[in-house]
């Protein structure tokens, strides 16, 4: 009998909480690796883009040609992204503007529900199966102008916060916050599915 070989899936582990990213890959039958170097890029099959703040992620990826590495890591493997990770892979950034990935066909607006004391755990429906989606936002960024591509699978009021374009997923949430699995089986599914 072979030995059965679970996928290896990335965090970037340089802000926002990257470990309880991998503790949610682990329950969700994936390998996480901490991806702190470039060329930790080779060798994973998919990777999680966590939250933080995006700027100082940002300005972290300027050093070692990591943020071009990283554009092109997810011009071609699985990748999702939460909160500021969300804001990282869309098209454009708005309030105020910064440089991003473009991975996914979206415009992501930063800080859209107001400061860290307006931050909330909702219960909404979603696309996955199993009912409703409990969601952790904190100082939670949301998704306008979706592409025609960009299949939402959850809402938060008319705004969707969690959507997915091909190989490329995004929660303006933190899924990792919650005891619910799914967001995160859903997309190492994904990770599989490709390998």
């Amino acid at each position: 009998m072979s030995a059965v070989h679970l996928p290896r899936v990335g965090v970037l582990a340089i802000q926002g909480d990257y470990a309880a990213h991998a503790e949610a890959l682990r329950e969700a039958d994936a390998e996480p690796v901490e991806i702190r170097l470039p060329q930790q890029l080779a060798g994973i099959d998919g990777l999680i883009l966590p939250g933080g703040e995006s700027t100082t992620i940002l300005r972290f990826l300027e050093k070692n040609d990591f943020f071009a590495q990283l554009k092109e890591f997810c011009s071609s493997s699985p990748v999702f992204g939460t909160c500021a990770g969300a804001i990282l892979l869309s098209r454009a950034v708005r309030n105020p503007g910064q440089e991003s990935v473009g991975a996914l066909d979206a415009v992501a607006e930063r800080n859209a529900y107001g400061r860290q004391i307006d931050s909330a755990i909702l219960t909404a429906e979603t696309e996955l199966p199993g009912g409703p989606l409990e969601m952790v936002f904190i100082r939670a960024p949301r998704l306008i102008e979706l592409g025609s591509g960009v299949e939402g699978l959850a809402k938060r009021g008319n705004d969707p916060v969690l959507g997915r374009e091909g190989k490329v997923m995004a929660a303006t949430f933190h899924p990792e916050l919650s005891v619910d699995r799914r967001v995160h089986k859903y997309f190492v599914d994904s990770v599989i599915c490709r390998r």
